[in-house]
């Protein structure tokens, strides 16, 4: 995933991914991309658009 300048770490995305691959640290989202099943729920429930597919 490719995280926008305008992300506001709000943990949204790490609370909808169903194999938990997310974690909000501070002001950084970590990823654990080997993992990824892209299924796109982290994309889908930003409130502001700040993720995408690489």
């Amino acid at each position: 995933m490719i995280v926008k300048d305008w992300c506001m770490y709000c943990g949204e995305c790490a609370g909808v991914c169903p194999r938990n691959l997310i974690e909000v640290k501070e002001s950084s989202l970590v990823f654990k991309d080997d993992e990824c099943r892209e299924c796109d729920t982290c994309v889908i429930v930003c409130p502001v658009n700040a993720l995408e597919k690489k």
